[in-house]
């Protein structure tokens, strides 16, 4: 694994020991147990697209690793005035061991990796959010004791979240279904992958138009926002087209009586879920947001740390 892009380029084998790795490196941590295998490593943060758990999570996991964190955003880099993703990855990698990106153009991801000379690790990008997606399947094992035969209804925009959580869940065994409105649908080549990658787990990969068939018998349900950023003039269109794809009381209590809830945050209370849902006992959206720092902190430890 020389790359954190998508959860698609990388085996089930190591999507398992990255899991794995969270886990004990959160346990250790909970125990005062320090983990100093990055020290004298720097990561290069890029961020053109604005973050709080991302930025924090990142920083703080760098330091916890023993690492130096290198906060960048467009204004601080030629990037943002013209200079080449080519001459930004071969100068960056020249200074720093790592590069983490926060980005809308997921094409800009592909080249970093591909001009540099450094590990790259995909923060978010329009198309995908894999360390998203790998804390969120932690915290579900956290909640549920295991990944494969769950069930995991995503009901919403067929957006980047959506997109990792399909590569996770055909990677983890968890059976997932996509509920969106028609036009909102995931991106075909993602549902393709995901159903190739599926076929060596046994996850059931399901599309549908229907929240409510969605969400019948999962053992988890997923929403995001229905106007991410860059999207803000579609808002009042958004909210019309996605209203009856609210996570509700109605419709969560469609799914098991000890189902989960997971957003990966920011959530706005009273559009894609209300506050009976996702400040109710079955919440776990917390525990999931505390758990992007461990999870990062498990790419950035298989990423960074000499092998020699």
């Amino acid at each position: 694994m020389k790359h954190f892009i998508s959860i698609h380029d990388i085996t089930r084998e190591e999507f398992d020991q990255l899991l794995n790795l969270a886990l004990k490196l959160k346990k250790e941590n909970k125990e005062g147990i320090a983990h100093p295998i990055l020290k004298g490593k720097t990561l290069g943060m890029i961020f053109t697209k604005s973050s709080t758990r991302t930025r924090i999570s990142f920083e703080v996991g760098m330091y916890q690793l023993g690492g130096h964190p290198l906060f960048l955003n467009a204004n601080d880099m030629q990037l943002g005035r013209g200079e080449s993703i080519y001459d930004t990855a071969n100068v960056m990698s020249r200074f720093v061991d790592g590069i983490m990106i926060r980005t809308y153009d997921h094409q800009d991801v592909l080249d970093l990796a591909r001009y540099g000379t450094v590990p790259v690790i995909n923060a978010l990008t329009d198309y995908l959010h894999p360390c998203q997606a790998l804390a969120d399947l932690m915290t579900v094992y956290e909640h549920k004791g295991r990944l494969r035969g769950l069930k995991l209804a995503y009901v919403g925009d067929g957006n980047n979240v959506a997109h990792s959580l399909l590569y996770a869940c055909a990677k983890a065994g968890v059976n997932m279904s996509v509920a969106t409105p028609k036009g909102y649908a995931c991106a075909p080549e993602v549902v393709k992958n995901a159903k190739e990658d599926a076929l060596e787990t046994g996850a059931v990969i399901v599309e549908t138009e229907d929240p409510v068939e969605a969400v019948k018998d999962a053992d988890v349900i997923c929403t995001d926002t229905w106007v991410s950023m860059g999207q803000e003039a579609e808002k009042a269109k958004r909210i019309e087209i996605f209203k009856d794809y609210q996570v509700n009381a109605e419709l969560f209590g469609k799914a098991k009586e000890d189902a989960v809830f997971i957003h990966c945050l920011p959530a706005y209370r009273g559009y894609e879920v209300t506050e009976d849902v996702i400040d109710g006992p079955r919440s776990i959206v917390f525990d999931e947001a505390e758990n992007r720092l461990h999870a990062q902190k498990a790419v950035l430890a298989t990423l960074m740390v000499d092998r020699n």
